[in-house]
């Protein structure tokens, strides 16, 4: 074998080498066939090898791929920027194009502070955000990120922003239940402003579905109600980083659109390109951009590549694919069905603690036992385990935190494209039963429930 000098995900892990894509399906250079139930990283969110979004790059790579936004705009970036104003709720109608989710995050951060400054309120400097979260990993989203795990190599570079609790049902600190629970999770916000004070708080950053490091949690009704009340009491802006649950991934345009809650800032990603090139926005109001436009009239951040016409026009033709063929109409039965078909796979392996998210953005949580919600210790490896595995079986899962502490617990995230069919949900849920036969098998465990069926 010819040595390899790409530096990977786990320099001593060997991967196979990808040779094309199909709609759900991902092909090797083997030949070997894997059901993509993960869309990537929560990014294929229309499947591969779309003949019009290879079209759309194709015609706009014959005109030009690159220009810098300092010296011209492009037919792509403005239309795009358009579409998204049509698209998205309320006065989000600024579009500032990025590269990467960690970048559109880091770029809210810095947007809330100028906001601030350009009105002459100079002291509100500080974002505050949750604990089991992750908002990128730059040192402005990783300031902003409560992941232990991934913060930990960095913390003497770090802003110390997470201030919360998440609104983690499964595990509540406070053992109540919503709507019972007066959303107590939500109202730590109301303290940790009262303690910090709020003229040094810029804004208050959350995902509406907490992704890579919790697993899919999704709040109940009533939360997001709460903390966007609390921070137009206290007036801090309300940054909600859609970069995993935008573009339809749940139903709507928008997650924050479950909970009618209309950030002031939105960050998004993956499936504004869906995979086909890299691209990822940060969405300004048009009452945040107010004061910016009568003063500086100049957003202090950018990029080489920001509002590149080739990554524009395929975010385009991505969005333009969702309209045409009405996917998003389709996400919720989709997401009933699927949900139903892993709650029937938690009732025959008792390592499934619990089933959540929302759309096709669904989380399942590993416990060694499921009374106490007690996790596998972590020399187990468990979601290592069942990632591999599902991988050696013909399915791509997408591992993520628990919600615990950043450290220890084992999940994984199911979240195939939107375009993903009936058929292909059974497909899934019968890979994924096989992979769990499979770790059962080498963990020791014995089966229970029926599922040798």
């Amino acid at each position: 074998m010819r040595p390899s000098y790409l530096i990977k995900p786990a320099l001593d892990e060997s991967y196979p080498e990808i040779d094309y894509g199909k709609g759900t399906y991902l092909f090797d250079k083997d030949g070997k066939k894997y059901l993509d139930a993960a869309s990537g990283a929560v990014t294929a969110n229309i499947g591969h090898g779309v003949p019009e979004i290879i079209l759309a790059m194709h015609e706009q790579s014959k005109r030009v791929s690159f220009v810098y936004r300092s010296q011209f705009t492009s037919e792509a970036a403005e239309k795009l920027a358009e579409k998204l104003s049509d698209s998205l709720p309320g006065d989000l109608n600024w579009s500032f194009f990025v590269n990467s989710g960690s970048e559109a995050t880091e770029t809210a951060l810095k947007i809330a502070i100028q906001y601030w400054q350009e009105k002459g309120v100079k002291s509100k400097t500080k974002i505050l955000s949750r604990w089991v979260s992750y908002h990128g990993i730059t040192l402005g989203a990783l300031s902003m990120s409560g992941h232990p795990g991934r913060r930990a190599r960095f913390v003497p570079l770090l802003e110390e922003f997470p201030t919360i609790s998440p609104p983690y049902c499964y595990r509540c600190p406070y053992q109540k239940s919503a709507p019972d629970c007066g959303y107590l999770c939500a109202k730590e916000l109301e303290g940790a402003i009262k303690r910090i004070g709020a003229d040094h708080i810029a804004a208050f950053i959350a995902e509406p579905v907490i992704g890579a490091a919790g697993g899919a949690i999704s709040p109940p009704e009533g939360y997001y109600e709460t903390i966007k009340k609390i921070c137009d009491d206290n007036n801090i802006l309300f940054i909600a980083d859609e970069v995993m649950t935008g573009f339809g991934r749940t139903g709507p345009m928008l997650a924050m659109e479950h909970w009618n809650v209309i950030p002031d800032i939105v960050a998004l990603g993956k499936g504004m390109g869906a995979g086909y090139a890299p691209i990822a926005a940060t969405v300004v109001s048009d009452h945040v951009m107010e004061p910016i436009l009568k003063g500086s009239k100049v957003i202090m951040s950018g990029h080489t590549l920001s509002a590149n016409p080739q990554s524009c026009a395929a975010a385009l033709a991505v969005l333009q694919y969702l309209e045409d063929n009405q996917i998003l109409n389709d996400v919720e039965s989709k997401s009933v069905y699927l949900k139903n078909r892993l709650d029937q796979v938690k009732n025959k392996f008792s390592f499934i603690g619990d089933v959540r998210g929302k759309g096709l953005l669904l989380g399942l949580e590993f416990v060694k036992l499921p009374a106490s919600k007690i996790p596998f210790d972590q020399s187990v490896k468990l979601t290592e385990l069942v990632v591999k595995t599902g991988r050696e079986h013909g399915i791509l899962l997408y591992p993520a935190g628990a919600g615990l502490d950043g450290l220890s617990g084992d999940a994984v995230i199911i979240a195939p494209p939107l375009t993903i069919t009936k058929r292909e949900i059974d497909e899934l849920i019968a890979l994924l039963k096989t992979t769990f036969i499979e770790v059962y098998k080498t963990l020791g465990l014995p089966f229970e429930n029926g599922v040798e069926e």
